[in-house]
């Protein structure tokens, strides 16, 4: 195989493998909210290390933390929706640390509080 040969199939494949994953990238912006059984194990995989400082992460632990609202309680809120969560993760509040997440983790942490509702 001549070396200009080579080049050609190995741009063709470089271009092919950019195509596929500008898709990826760009299906999963535009797609819903991660949600499901993996999105709610890494959600509340995140909320035992970022959160359970301050807010019980488990359902009826409510009582434990005074200054921070359980996980349980908030997924209670009758406002509290996918939406809701997602403008809270994007906003600054006074009595907590500024989080900055992706929006990936956003979604699992969502879907882990959503999860609690009922429980």
């Amino acid at each position: 195989m001549s070396h200009s040969a080579r080049i050609y199939i190995g741009l063709a494949v470089l271009i092919a493998l950019s195509v596929l994953f500008l898709f990826s990238v760009v299906h999963t912006a535009a797609g819903a909210p991660r949600s499901g059984p993996r999105a709610v194990d890494e959600g509340h995989r995140l909320a035992e290390a970022w959160c359970q400082s301050c807010h019980a992460v488990e359902p009826h632990m409510a009582g434990f933390f005074d200054e921070a609202p359980s996980f349980q309680a908030i997924a209670e809120r009758s406002g509290t929706t996918a939406l809701s969560l997602k403008v809270f993760w994007r906003t600054s509040h006074q009595n907590m640390p500024n989080l900055v997440i992706a929006p990936e983790q956003a979604d699992a942490l969502s879907a882990y509080i959503l999860s609690l509702r009922g429980k």
